[in-house]
């Protein structure tokens, strides 16, 4: 973890009271119904689905749920991270169960487990995985229409793996950033960016240290345009050098996107 990003978790993980324990929640949700995970005044987060749920438990103190990264509204999420501070007297179960009970049925916690002290969802978090699903058909799905981007042109996913294959390692990703991002800095380390076909049903994984805002869904809007033969495959490269969000293309819809993963160290920071 590099020294800036270690001074700001060591400012942000100041531990729970005593006689309180930090705990760890692994959270699942249908992004559909929500402005998505922080708190907005305009509409119903995550963040605030989950407070009002464990705030009862609390002993009349507010509740604080701190999340590994935010997801924009209509985002969806398997394996999004949190953590909150609560009295140590009660497993880690018992607050599991009472979120489950208290939420929205959009929105289910799928593990909990007491932490260190020091820990934090956001700061020490090291990759992040999240995947975008397109299918391509003439017709529209059905069930599946608030969970895939629907084309009915067909995408050519090896030309926008050679594409995207440039976009691996360490860049400034100016080209892919939305103009509010509020992100210090636009380089970012890519771990993964791979394709993969089922039949009409296309799957982008994709990984990295931290991402900027619309970031993946600017990535996405570029490459199908490689993929319908629009642009030529050098064209990500081009862009991501130019490092001009207007050069690159239009941004993907947000009901297709899922956080799926994020990484700590093993064993968690004290």
């Amino acid at each position: 973890m590099k020294a800036g990003k270690m001074n700001a978790a060591n400012r942000a993980t100041k531990g729970p009271p005593q006689g309180w324990q930090r705990f760890k929640l692994t959270v699942e949700y249908d992004g559909t119904a929500f402005c998505g995970w922080q708190r907005q005044k305009n509409g119903f987060s995550v963040q605030e689905a989950l407070e009002q749920a464990l705030e009862p438990m609390l002993q009349g103190r507010k509740a604080t749920l701190h999340g590994s990264g935010r997801t924009d509204a209509g985002v969806h999420a398997t394996g999004q991270v949190g953590h909150f501070d609560a009295p140590a007297g009660r497993a880690a179960e018992v607050y599991m169960n009472a979120l489950n009970a208290r939420t929205p049925r959009s929105l289910s916690i799928l593990a909990c487990e007491p932490v260190p002290a020091g820990f934090h969802s956001r700061y020490h978090a090291y990759r992040r995985s999240y995947q975008y699903h397109i299918i391509t058909r003439p017709i529209p799905p059905a069930i599946e229409r608030e969970r895939v981007w629907h084309l009915t042109t067909p995408l050519d996913e090896h030309a926008m793996s050679r594409a995207g294959a440039c976009l691996i390692g360490q860049h400034d990703f100016s080209a892919f950033r939305a103009a509010a991002c509020q992100a210090k800095s636009p380089v970012k380390t890519m771990y993964e960016i791979q394709w993969l076909r089922n039949g009409d049903a296309l799957h982008l994984t994709i990984s990295a240290n931290a991402f900027l805002q619309h970031m993946v869904r600017n990535l996405v809007g570029s490459l199908v345009l490689v993929g319908k033969g629009e642009r030529p495959e050098g064209w990500i490269q081009q862009i991501l050098e130019a490092k001009n969000r207007v050069d690159a293309g239009p941004t993907a819809p947000a009901h297709a996107l899922y956080l799926t993963e994020v990484c700590y160290p093993d064993p968690l920071p004290l």
